[in-house]
């Protein structure tokens, strides 16, 4: 910043200065004026408006536009941390009477499971809050010397006809790789066989491509280990993005088929040789349409607690995502943050415990651990009339109850105020979301999306 100029006059020593100094004086005065306003415009300039438009090129270019209005549910002031669980019982199903409205624009997969009908409803009800549908139909099996792909007795083309009449939703069913990993990323005819297995049948079912799901079974395996297998396994995903691409969408031919690959979170504080990282995002780039993080499982039937943390969220995403500006960052808007919209039921250990050793990770349950989906929630809350808390920490509500054995459970399950916080870290990163899977949730969660 330029110095402060010193603007004293220097007084005669006898006398007043002649009218002609005075003058001199205050053009002086001017010119120094002048330069400073010069000196302050050149501040601004470089320190404030150029950083500005820069956050402002940026957004543009890389973060989905949002719609800032107030949902139903915040407008009828039901998101809040203090909640109880009369409140959840009488307004669970409450939703806005326009169920295609869409409260933010980035996109939105949403998965879809056979066992699970409730998820077909929810997807015909509100297809157009949705920009993916994923129902999990497919696995990638190896047979003999061979592979075969099953699956299609679990695709219902009359659901995908519905909803196609009600609005523009990608449907791309997941398909699950659980041929042996090894032999079928060394032989060629065993990669082309699984990309052209996937290929046709996108093509003889209409669909808009896939969702495939494998790194966490090449994990598993342990092949991701070695350098050589890893960077097959990477040339693999994308041969299949490509032989995608090179085929038209049946609905338009502007738009070709699109593949969406799921990706697990870190499960340490640095990445290992294993983990999908920046460099990985970064290679499958051209080839991969979006990736689905898995930002949820945090808790465990060992370390009972938080589904999935709202600081642990950030933290995967800054790993994968890198500072602002590098190169892994701009792919932020391909990112689909998951979003469980299920809890868990943790039976916990017999004898003294504290509610505090749940939260530091360090208490254990010895008998039962189970997910729990909605009408599992509610039925919990109508017998026992908990006492519902808010964990400022994971930005989750939380329960705890005594069953009929007299046993202690802790009961994790979304509220509005998670997924609504959940949904603003996304907006704030420029990623769309993924949910898993929609048939759990309760209907007052579609009124935020």
């Amino acid at each position: 910043m330029a110095k402060r100029r010193d603007r004293r006059v220097v007084q005669s020593s006898g006398r007043r200065q002649a009218r002609g100094d005075t003058s001199t004086q205050v053009d002086q005065f001017s010119e120094s004026a002048a330069s400073d306003r010069k000196l302050i415009t050149i501040f601004v300039s470089f320190f404030i408006v150029i950083p500005a438009v820069s956050v402002l090129v940026y957004c543009i270019k890389y973060v989905p536009n949002t719609y800032r209005t107030e949902s139903h549910a915040h407008q009828e002031g039901r998101v809040k941390t203090d909640l109880n669980y009369q409140e959840i019982l009488s307004k669970n199903s409450k939703v806005s009477n326009n169920a295609s409205h869409r409260q933010y624009t980035y996109p939105v997969l949403a998965y879809i499971t056979p066992w699970n009908s409730k998820g077909y409803e929810m997807a015909k009800r509100f297809t157009n809050k949705f920009t993916h549908l994923s129902p999990v139909w497919y696995d990638l099996r190896s047979q003999g010397t061979d592979l075969i792909l099953q699956g299609r007795h679990n695709a219902d083309k009359g659901w995908i006809s519905e909803l196609r009449m009600k609005g523009d939703a990608l449907v791309l069913p997941r398909v699950v790789l659980e041929a042996f990993p090894k032999e079928m990323l060394i032989k060629k005819k065993l990669r082309d066989k699984a990309i052209e297995l996937i290929v046709s049948e996108c093509k003889e079912m209409e669909y808009d491509g896939i969702v495939l799901e494998s790194w966490s079974r090449w994990a598993a395996y342990g092949i991701l280990r070695d350098p050589d297998t890893r960077n097959k396994a990477l040339k693999f995903i994308k041969q299949l993005g490509h032989a995608l691409h090179s085929v038209s969408s049946a609905r338009s031919s502007k738009q070709p088929l699109q593949l969406v690959y799921v990706i697990g979170p870190p499960h340490s504080e640095k990445l290992q040789v294993h983990d999908f990282g920046p460099e990985d995002l970064q290679s499958l780039n051209d080839a991969v349409d979006g990736f689905s993080l898995m930002t949820y499982d945090f808790s465990s039937p060992h370390n009972p607690g938080p589904n999935a943390p709202l600081k642990w969220i950030r933290f995967t995403l800054q790993l994968l995502l890198g500072t602002t500006g590098s190169d892994a960052w701009t792919q932020a808007h391909k990112i689909f943050l998951g979003i469980n919209f299920y809890g868990n039921d943790f039976l916990l250990s017999e004898g003294e415990w504290h509610l505090e050793d749940i939260f530091k990770s360090v208490y254990t349950f010895r008998f039962w651990w189970g997910a729990i989906i909605g009408r599992d929630y509610l039925s919990l809350l109508e017998k026992h009339k908990p006492d519902l808390r808010w964990e400022e920490g994971s930005a989750e509500h939380f329960f705890l109850y005594v069953d009929d054995e007299n046993k202690n459970h802790a009961v994790f399950y979304p509220s509005l105020t998670s997924v609504s916080l959940r949904l603003e870290e996304a907006r704030i990163w420029g990623t769309g979301i993924s949910i898993w899977e929609i048939g759990q949730g309760l209907d007052c969660f579609f009124d935020l999306l």
